[in-house]
């Protein structure tokens, strides 16, 4: 009987293992798609706890009496605004940071709209949409330039909403002159 070499022997179990790694390559693609990867631990006997998920943050759903339409909704109580397509279709909602002075709930439309300015707290802001106005006091949404959100002061009467720079840019797409604005508790 002829002998085999060692140099065959290695060459022949190399090519059979990789053949057989190529077969398998082949079947696990065809179902990667289907499953998701998972991390093994690289040591396991590592007495770590596994690293926990934070949970998904549930968006609040669009408030039942907020009309129908393309309309922007602001909620008193959450500090959030929906913005809404003709279909009724929530496109983005946010968090905002509400001025001193809170409209009353109700139904308003935009009355006017300004690229830029300055607020009444004397911040840079972009993207003012006005829809209301209590006393002497304008409501509306804007974004400061600086993306800033601070607390206004609750000695002065102020009724810009801010938000940030991205939601404000938003809204002013959203919310032309005479855009429904409904407010709610």
């Amino acid at each position: 009987m002829p002998r085999i070499g060692s140099g065959t022997l290695v060459t022949g179990l190399t090519a059979a293992a990789l053949a057989v790694i190529a077969v398998l390559a082949v079947q696990a693609s065809g179902s990667a798609a289907d499953r998701p990867v998972t991390a093994l631990p690289s040591n396991s006997a590592s007495t770590a706890p596994p690293a926990k998920v934070p949970p998904v943050a549930k968006v609040p759903t669009l408030p039942a009496d907020s009309g129908s339409g393309k309309r922007v909704v602001y909620g008193l109580k959450e500090n959030r605004v929906w913005l809404v397509d003709d279909a009724g279709k929530v496109l983005r909602t946010f968090v905002v940071t509400p001025g001193t002075v809170d409209p009353a709930p109700g139904r308003y439309k935009v009355t006017s709209r300004t690229s830029r300015g300055t607020g009444g707290d004397g911040v840079k802001i972009e993207h003012v949409v006005r829809f209301a106005t209590v006393g002497a006091t304008v409501i509306g949404f804007s974004a400061a330039v600086d993306g800033s959100m601070p607390t206004p002061d609750p000695e002065k009467k102020t009724g810009g909403i801010r938000e940030a720079p991205a939601d404000g840019d938003a809204l002013w797409k959203l919310a032309v002159y005479e855009t429904k604005v409904v407010v709610v508790r």
